[in-house]
């Protein structure tokens, strides 16, 4: 099958399954592997340390999955129009994590799509890749076109704004590569001004050990830093309020076509002191296929407590 008639194929068929956009880019050693390495030498990956495992395979594909010539990426957009609540004691969930766990939808979507692919023709391999792959994931997206990397360090797109998932597809087939777009940050600084933390400690860096999100869902201690507590802002489960400020947001997010985002009503605007009587076996049955398993309940937990006692945590 001709290149450029498999791309068109994969495109189609991409967007049969509901991708809200698609590029493309060929198998090579990341551009950017001393960047990544300077950040985790510096530490601003905090206690994650599975991201520095297998280091070779997350700066080249051709490693993590042999036989790799092309890295089909997609967009899944998750924004919901509804409107969270600003009462002041709302316990606040991180917009990704209304619905259904998005590592699953992601992956369900892109084994469909491999499946087509090599029903298309048998010669055709692939892995797919979402998030708990090794595997920079916004740096592909990046070079597939789908957006630029923004100061918060979250892909943008012109279509979308940064409120959708990344996936990734590698293939043992040569498909024409997109070109990247241009960054369209500019002079803007808003992200970085209503960090609560400072944790975007220069334009294009994070800092994991001062972020709300890493603290509230990868963080295993007991507690929470106390620097931390004070600016939390009621978050108990990740942080948005980078994405909420970016213009790009503001202007151009759009609400997603995915049922299995739809959100979780009974999750969403709840005071904390609700949230305060939550028991083990409410976080199982209400978090059920959620993104929010993975700070699990003694997390979750800590985090509600932290939110509503800030002075006496």
């Amino acid at each position: 099958m001709a290149d450029k008639k498999l791309k068109e194929l994969i495109c189609e068929e991409a967007r049969d399954l509901g991708f809200d956009k698609i590029g493309f880019a060929t198998a090579a050693h990341v551009t950017q592997a001393e960047y990544l390495k300077r950040w985790l030498n510096q530490g601003y990956h905090a206690s994650m340390q599975w991201m520095s495992n297998h280091l070779e395979k997350r700066i080249d594909p051709r490693t993590l999955f042999p036989g790799a010539r092309s890295v089909i990426v997609v967009a899944l957009n998750y924004h919901q129009p509804q409107a969270r609540s600003v009462t002041e004691n709302t316990g606040k969930i991180s917009q990704y994590a209304w619905g259904e766990d998005y590592h699953e939808v992601l992956k369900d979507k892109l084994y469909m799509l491999l499946n087509k692919l090599c029903l298309h023709d048998t010669q055709i391999e692939g892995k797919v890749c979402v998030d708990t792959a090794p595997m920079m994931d916004k740096y592909w997206a990046v070079q597939a076109g789908i957006g630029w990397q923004g100061k918060h360090s979250n892909v943008i797109s012109r279509e979308l704004g940064s409120w959708f998932f990344i996936g990734s597809l590698i293939v043992n087939v040569d498909i024409e590569p997109d070109m990247p777009i241009a960054d369209f940050c500019g002079s803007c600084t808003r992200c970085i001004d209503a960090c609560p933390t400072q944790a975007i400690i220069h334009p294009y860096v994070v800092d994991s050990g001062r972020c709300i999100s890493y603290y509230t869902i990868e963080h295993r201690g007991e507690q929470l830093p106390e620097s931390l507590v004070a600016h939390l802002q009621n978050w108990i489960y990740g942080c948005d309020v980078c994405q909420d400020v970016c213009p790009w947001n503001i202007k151009f997010e759009k609400p997603t076509r995915e049922a299995r985002f739809t959100p979780r009503m009974e999750n969403i605007n709840v005071s904390l002191q609700t949230w305060q009587n939550l028991t083990e076996y409410d976080f199982r049955l209400k978090f059920r296929k959620s993104a929010v398993k993975r700070t699990k309940f003694a997390g979750l937990r800590r985090n509600i407590y932290a939110a509503l006692e800030p002075k006496a945590y």
